[in-house]
């Protein structure tokens, strides 16, 4: 019976829409961070990775951190420490068992929860990130480690960059990035 109320929500409001300077700024943020890396990918592709510097966790990232900057999810030890950690469990795991996906997928995913959780870097598209480098997807584990280092934390490090430029521009000081480093 229990179960059954957990399911029913707390009944109160949806939260209101954020006001439009907010929504434009996120906007912004996502452009340029998104806009950055799908430029560089141009600079790094090669026969192997083939645009793989944009990889589709990124997409996420760019939610926190232009969408919610306050977000605990959002700050840059979570993004960094996030997608470097899931993506050196996912590309260990590949190197350990390669198959059957299933099995591999779904452990580093859930090894890479765990790790974020144990580290304090927990970032939900961390989980996308260990996925992308299990799954084959662009190759990824084509490239072993290296994919540790291009695309996912020089990736992320360019969004941070973004981040702490657009995200302390508005005159709104509630508006700012970080809140907190470590």
């Amino acid at each position: 019976m229990l179960y059954y109320f957990k399911r029913m929500g707390n009944k109160t409001a949806s939260p209101p829409r954020k006001p439009w300077t907010k929504i434009a700024w996120s906007g912004l943020g996502a452009f340029v961070g998104i806009y950055l890396v799908a430029t560089m990918s141009k600079f790094v592709s090669n026969d192997i990775t083939d645009h793989l510097f944009l990889i589709g966790s990124f997409g996420a990232s760019a939610v926190l951190l232009y969408g919610a900057p306050q977000a605990e999810f959002s700050q840059p030890r979570n993004l960094v420490g996030g997608h470097v950690l899931s993506a050196l469990i996912g590309i260990t795991l590949y190197k350990l068992i390669p198959e059957p996906v299933a099995l591999v997928s779904a452990l580093a995913v859930a090894l890479s929860i765990v790790a974020m959780h144990a580290t304090r870097t927990l970032h939900p598209p961390g989980g996308a990130t260990a996925l992308i480098a299990v799954s084959g997807s662009s190759n990824s584990y084509m490239l072993g480690y290296s994919f540790v280092l291009s695309p996912v934390a020089l990736g992320a490090l360019v969004m941070l960059l973004v981040a702490l430029l657009i995200n302390n521009l508005s005159s709104n000081p509630k508006r700012h990035y970080p809140v907190y480093w470590l």
